[in-house]
């Protein structure tokens, strides 16, 4: 400042101004009016003088500090677009009190300091950098005025843009696995996907803070906006999740071995997810939110519709035959057959004919009525994170024989199949999640009924069939205990092998695989199932 005492007026160190300058201008008019002129004093034209300088920029950083930013905003060339930024910068970056420190005028230009005190919910910071303001003459007026520009609040803020403190993105979160260990991307590669939708719907909730930082946005909101400040980094909050380590490593491991295959692990007492694995490492997370036809698999569904309403019963007999026709032609895989087939040898070998032959004997919508209200199906599925929650539309005529098969519209991620086979082992629905429910008060879908208790016990025991003599007998081999399994083939347009599908439960552990063009599931699908079953 360039005469005259440094005092604090607002939190404002201004500069006073002397007998020269613009008082002396003044004093000089107000001898003329006291001669008795009528004149109005001339419009002063030309550069602010050094004295003008000082007090336009001494008045506005003093009305500014003191939290007038109407009056500050008089005091520019712009007093539209100066209240709305001082506005602005009070209210949208939440400055509760601000200090500025101005610097010796060079020209007509101010350089000063700014030391803002911001408040965000519990977070408190002190933001302190640099800003200056040049001073012209209005034109109108010829008064001594703030040139007003956006950046005079900031450097960095430019013309219909504010500054905005907020939290930028939700806590991170430190995810813990069934039994407290640690879980990362780093040893657990399929959960890279998993993680930070963890984050974003469970940050807060799991006892985090979220980072909170000053921006400064463009005329169109977020988009390209630049940090300027940190008001705080957050903390991570502590996530339980259902998550087992040992059957995650697993998974992983079993899932590297194909190019492209998915796993899922569920508890069937529960519906508790135990492992997720996808062998590519993409966004998109096949294992919970693939959509594709399950294939035979279906044909537990489809067999405990049969049973249910005595159409069929594991030691009736029930033909094999090469083709069946519903509305089209039905093969076999290998167009193999068994005229002699009881319903349980159809099933543990997967007899699409014989299930195809019994189409008539159920009615439309049936089977998706089925899949509903026993196995969860088509509800909405609350896990935790995003996921698919399965598809069996009431077809009729092929459509019905297809999807009977798994085939037609039919459409399941491993995560379904997993929950049928855990439907099946404890006889009701348990829906499937990641995060406990009490974490968030949210909902998990209800089945409307149980299976009937003798309709899970020939389930059982026709899976077990399979398990042990059927199609999953070399999958499963080995692996003692109260199993059960399914395989499935699920034929896909213009893909030259089928999609390999296995679904299988051993105790209190059930798994679902699929592998792309997979070709037989039980030879594709079922060793990725049976290395899940053996971990947990």
């Amino acid at each position: 400042m360039r005469k005259g005492a440094k005092i604090a007026v607002g939190g404002v160190a201004v500069a006073m101004v002397g007998a020269a300058g613009l008082g002396a201008y003044n004093l000089v008019d107000a001898v003329a009016d006291g001669a008795g002129t009528n004149e109005a004093a001339p419009v002063r034209t030309g550069p602010p003088t050094g004295d003008e300088v000082d007090k336009a920029a001494h008045d506005f950083l003093a009305a500014w500090a003191a939290g007038d930013t109407e009056h500050a905003a008089t005091l520019t060339d712009n007093a539209s677009a100066a209240s709305a930024a001082l506005t602005g910068y009070r209210d949208s970056a939440h400055v509760e009190k601000v200090t500025l420190e101005p610097g010796a005028a060079t020209g007509a230009k101010v350089p000063f300091t700014v030391s803002a005190e911001i408040t965000y919910g519990k977070q408190h910071s002190t933001w302190k950098y640099a800003s200056s303001l040049d001073v012209v003459r209005g034109r109108t007026s010829g008064k001594a005025l703030v040139d007003w520009q956006p950046t005079v609040v900031h450097p960095e803020l430019r013309a219909g843009g504010t500054l905005r403190t907020d939290a930028v993105r939700a806590p991170e979160v430190t995810a813990l696995d069934r039994d407290g260990a640690v879980l990362d991307a780093k040893d657990h590669p399929s959960l890279a996907p998993v993680l930070p939708q963890l984050r974003k719907r469970f940050g807060e909730k799991a006892g985090g803070e979220p980072a909170v930082e000053v921006r400064a946005e463009g005329p169109d909101g977020g988009a390209g906006a630049r940090t300027l400040h940190v008001v705080s980094k957050g903390k991570p909050g502590t996530l339980h999740t259902t998550l087992d380590a040992d059957a995650q490593r697993a998974a992983e491991a079993a899932v590297a071995k194909r190019a492209d295959a998915s796993v899922v692990a569920v508890k069937p007492s529960t519906g508790e997810i135990l492992a997720v694995a996808n062998s590519k490492k993409t966004e998109f997370n096949p294992a919970l939110q693939g959509q594709t036809a399950p294939g035979s698999t279906m044909k537990v569904v489809t067999a405990a519709v049969l049973l249910e309403q005595g159409k069929a019963a594991p030691g009736k007999p029930l033909p094999c035959p090469k083709y069946a026709t519903y509305g089209m032609r039905f093969h076999n895989v290998e167009e193999s057959e068994n005229p002699k087939a009881t319903f349980a040898q159809d099933f543990a070998a997967s007899c699409n004919t014989a299930f195809i032959s019994l189409a008539d004997d159920i009615p439309d919508g049936a089977l998706a009525a089925e899949a509903r209200d026993v196995f969860g199906l088509g509800l909405e599925w609350k896990t935790g994170i995003g996921s698919f929650d399965g598809s069996v539309p009431a077809d009729a005529g092929a459509g019905k024989a297809a999807a009977m098969i798994g085939q037609g519209r039919v459409q399941m991620s491993p995560l379904n199949m997993a929950s049928v086979a855990a439907t099946v082992r404890t006889g009701s629905f348990h829906q499937p999640y990641l995060v406990a429910p009490s974490v968030d008060d949210r909902e998990l879908a209800r089945a409307a009924r149980p299976l009937p208790a003798p309709v899970a016990r020939d389930l059982r025991s026709m899976m077990r069939l399979t398990a042990l003599s059927g199609t999953g007998a070399r999958a499963m081999a080995g692996l003692g205990g109260d199993v059960g399994a399914k395989t499935g083939s699920a034929e896909v347009d213009n893909q030259p092998q089928p999609n390999g599908w296995f679904t299988a439960y051993r105790g209190d552990v059930a798994a679902a695989a699929v592998v792309p063009q997979g070709g037989h599931g039980g030879d594709s699908a079922g060793p990725i199932v049976a290395a899940v079953l053996r971990a947990g």
